[in-house]
C-alpha cells in the first residue's frame, strides 16, 4: 500500500454533499488506483487518511445509506 499512501499527496480530494454546511462535519474523499478511496478529515488534511478497497468502500457507503451508523 506505499504506493497509495503516496498518491495522497497528489490526490484531487472532494468534500462530501451530505458534510457540514457550516464547516465542521468535512469529509474529504479522494479516488486513488485500482479503485481504492481515501477518506480525510478535511479540518486536518495532514493527518492520517483511511484507505479503503473497492470492497471495504462498498460496505461502507451501503452501511451508511443503511443508516447502520446512528
Amino acid at each position: 500500500m506505499d504506493h497509495l499512501n503516496q498518491e495522497l499527496h497528489s490526490a484531487n480530494w472532494r468534500k462530501s454533499s451530505l458534510s457540514g454546511s457550516d464547516g465542521s462535519n468535512c469529509v474529504e474523499i479522494a479516488n486513488l488506483s485500482t479503485n481504492h478511496r481515501a477518506i480525510r478529515d478535511s479540518k486536518n488534511p495532514t493527518a492520517p487518511a483511511l484507505i479503503l478497497t473497492p470492497h471495504q468502500w462498498t460496505t461502507f457507503i451501503t452501511t451508511i445509506k443503511n443508516g447502520d451508523c446512528d
